[in-house]
């Protein structure tokens, strides 16, 4: 039961409880309470600790201190004493079941109870997590000092190899120096690499990934080896290394993917275009892939007829409570376009009309980025132009289902029109050769060229004026006249003479290799010559004989090869057609020249297997009734390597050659890279093998055969050819060895 409140006297012993004249209000002391005197206060610290405390400090500890505070005794009141009066409680106010007259025992009311809360409730059921056990690590050694630790089940990191590798290229760590590195400078670059590990899991969508990074070994700087303990010492003096343990954890996937104003074109634009972006929702989150999305969609729009198609930079918004990303790519696509004029900012030096003709497309057509590109590329080909910019702009704006229409205007800066070009060398079929050439690329507008061109030379010489048009009705298409004086001796003709040659070609380039090619023209031709007297017969050399040669001439070619100078996949087939007429010594003899020339390319892994055959024949006349410059010879760099220019094929009785009216022709080589110059370099072997006979039709009896091995060193404009080759089956006549040098392949 509670206590009643006591009652604390402090008046002193011996002194009546009188109230003093005029007295003051006091409480009455509380009956039955004795107030004990007060304890004096010490006057100093050393007062509170008795004799005993010195004698025997522990003992005087363990007994404690003395409680030194008043003491108040409290006795029971008498319910009749008036003193109590004021705290009886009234008759009204008694609780029941208390003792009458006091306050006793009594109960409170029992409180409400509070309303459920759904929340509360809910909380409650909360499970405790359960910490999911760590994978199977397994240690990846980047270097001396650095390892990864990765899940060891594929199915946990897929990404692990690349992972690793874009780590490799990126991490501080394995930058430092080799030899004896500081713990602290390792440390310092561990935490950087800490970073970046996070940086590339979340770049692979692993945004809930961990990175836990370990270093140990390493002598601390400023502390010498005798201050570390002996157990340590060995740890001490060990170079230090770090240990990066990755759990990736869940990887994050696409959630909503939004395009902006993209979704509201019409079909089948939309479609396309959203399958060329690729990204769906649910698709792994890889943040490489949004870069390279973004960029085959901007492409996309440019081929699809969207030139000023307009995107915005990327925004992904991670949620990680669904684990998930919202892509937002806002595309503002800017209306469909189809072609209009091409405008040159001087017609008079490139025309409107030329600068169409060299567009690949019509007017009309659906706009493309690409071909608007390839316009800028076709221009500064022509060697006209410095620079050239192209630039659409709207004509006529959509309307509806009307696509709009954009003109390209072309500004550009002129080049120097005129070159003046010279070289000097020597070789050993050729002898020495000066040669100088001057040409103005633009004397006819649009893209009329004049050429004077100059050889002098210990077996050719050589001068021509010609005239050339390029693009001329259309894309790479040349027409081209020359009149030439020259005099020239091979291994198998000695030959003075002068001629016109025209033709009209569409030719194949590096811009654009074309799968179909053609060229014809006319040449009229009149010539003093002979075959080559090497070896003088018995009865003098040869007389020489006048021929006034005239034909036509014609050509396919058939490319479906991958590359126009170093082919490694696909085949090539050219037919050649020259009918011919040719007067000497009053006599007319007509005939039919006709070659095939075929190749076939096929990759083995990084070697390229190589074959080429052809063939050719001369129709309608006897050998002999063909002036030796018209006749058919094989041998040299693009023919029967291990033989001299023309020196395979009949030969008269002191072996000078004569050509003949067939030829037939093989040759195989395996293109072999070797890891020399950084892969620049292939070892080419390599066997040939050709006939000439002097009748029309092929005839093996006399094939030669030619083996060796080559070097290619590949450049930004194809590679360079060395060739060494030997004759398996030579005459007297033919070299050991034969060296070639030219610029691509050998087919």
């Amino acid at each position: 039961m509670p206590q009643t409140p006591a009652v604390t006297s402090s008046v002193p012993a011996g002194v009546q409880d009188e109230p003093p004249e005029d007295p003051a209000p006091v409480p009455p002391e509380q009956p039955g309470t004795v107030a004990a005197e007060a304890a004096p206060v010490p006057d100093s610290l050393d007062a509170l600790i008795p004799e005993s405390a010195l004698a025997d400090p522990e003992s005087w500890a363990r007994a404690g201190v003395a409680d030194t505070s008043p003491v108040e005794m409290t006795a029971s009141a008498p319910e009749e004493d008036p003193g109590f009066a004021g705290l009886l409680l009234p008759a009204d106010d008694v609780v029941e079941g208390a003792p009458s007259g006091g306050m006793g025992d009594f109960a409170l009311e029992q409180p409400a109870p509070l309303p459920e809360d759904p929340e509360l409730e809910a909380l409650a059921a909360i499970e405790a997590p359960v910490l999911a056990s760590l994978p199977e690590m397994a240690e990846t050694r980047i270097n001396s000092t650095l390892v990864l630790a990765l899940p060891a089940v594929p199915e946990a990191f897929p990404e692990r190899d690349a992972f690793v590798e874009r780590f490799t290229d990126l991490s501080t760590v394995r930058a430092l120096d080799d030899g004896a590195e500081s713990a602290p400078r390792v440390a310092a670059r561990a935490r950087a690499d800490e970073e970046l590990l996070g940086d590339i899991l979340r770049t692979y969508g692993y945004y809930a990934g961990e990175v836990v990074r370990q270093l140990s070994g390493g002598r601390r700087e400023g502390v010498a080896s005798e201050s570390v303990a002996e157990a340590d010492a060995e740890a001490a003096a060990r170079e230090p290394s770090v240990r990066f343990d990755i759990l990736p954890g869940p990887r994050y996937s696409f959630g909503r993917v939004d395009l902006g104003s993209l979704t509201t074109l019409r079909e089948p634009d939309v479609s396309r275009l959203i399958a060329v972006f690729g990204i769906r929702s649910g698709d792994p989150l890889h943040a490489d892939r949004i870069v390279e999305q973004e960029l085959s969609l901007d492409v996309a729009l440019g081929e699809l007829g969207y030139p000023f198609a307009k995107l915005e930079e990327p925004e992904l918004l991670v949620d990680h409570a669904r684990e998930q990303g919202d892509l937002t790519l806002p595309v503002e696509p800017g209306g469909k376009y189809v072609f209009g004029p091409v405008i040159s900012s001087n017609p008079r030096f490139l025309s409107n009309r030329h600068l169409g003709r060299i567009a690949r497309f019509e007017s009309g057509e659906v706009f493309q980025q690409s071909l608007q590109a390839d316009l800028r590329r076709a221009i500064l080909a022509t060697g006209l132009v410095s620079s050239v910019t192209v630039t659409p702009r709207e004509t006529r704006a959509p309307e509806g289902d009307q696509p709009g229409e954009v003109a390209l205007d072309v500004a550009f800066e002129k080049a120097p029109l005129r070159t003046v070009a010279g070289a000097i060398g020597y070789g050993t079929e050729d002898g020495f050769k000066l040669e100088g050439r001057w040409e103005h690329r633009n004397l006819f507008p649009s893209e009329g060229a004049l050429r004077l061109r100059g050889i002098l030379g210990t077996r050719e010489a050589l001068a021509s004026v010609g005239v050339r048009r390029n693009n001329f009705l259309g894309r790479d298409q040349i027409l081209s006249a020359d009149l030439y004086a020259s005099d020239i001796t091979t291994l198998a003709v000695d030959s003075r003479g002068f001629g016109l040659r025209t033709s009209f070609e569409r030719v194949s380039n590096f811009l654009f290799q074309k799968p179909l090619s053609w060229q014809v023209g006319g040449e009229l031709l009149y010539t003093d010559e002979r075959n080559r007297t090497v070896r003088v017969a018995p009865g003098g050399p040869l007389p020489r004989r006048t021929f006034l040669v005239g034909g036509l001439f014609s050509s396919v070619t058939l490319d479906g090869s991958d590359d126009l100078l170093d082919p490694t996949q696909g085949y090539r087939a050219t037919l050649f057609v020259a009918p011919e007429v040719s007067r000497s010594q009053g006599m007319e003899s007509f005939y039919l020249r006709a070659q095939g020339d075929a190749s076939y390319y096929q990759a083995f892994g990084d070697v390229v297997l190589a074959g080429r055959v052809r063939a050719a024949t001369i129709q309608g006349a006897g050998v002999e009734d063909i002036a030796p410059s018209r006749r058919l010879y094989a041998g040299g760099g693009a023919s029967v390597r291990g033989y001299g220019f023309q020196g395979v094929g009949p030969r008269d009785a002191v072996g000078n050659p004569t050509g003949g009216a067939s030829l037939v022709e093989f040759a195989l080589e395996a293109r072999v890279p070797t890891p020399l110059l950084g892969g620049a370099v292939e070892v080419v072997p390599f066997i040939d093998a050709g006939s000439v006979a002097r009748g029309s039709t092929p005839d093996f009896g006399e094939i030669r055969y030619g083996a060796g091995i080559g070097l290619r060193y590949q450049t930004s404009f194809g590679p360079i050819r060395v060739d060494v080759a030997a004759p398996l089956n030579p005459t007297e006549f033919d070299s050991p060895v034969v060296v070639y040098v030219s610029l691509g392949q050998a087919f």
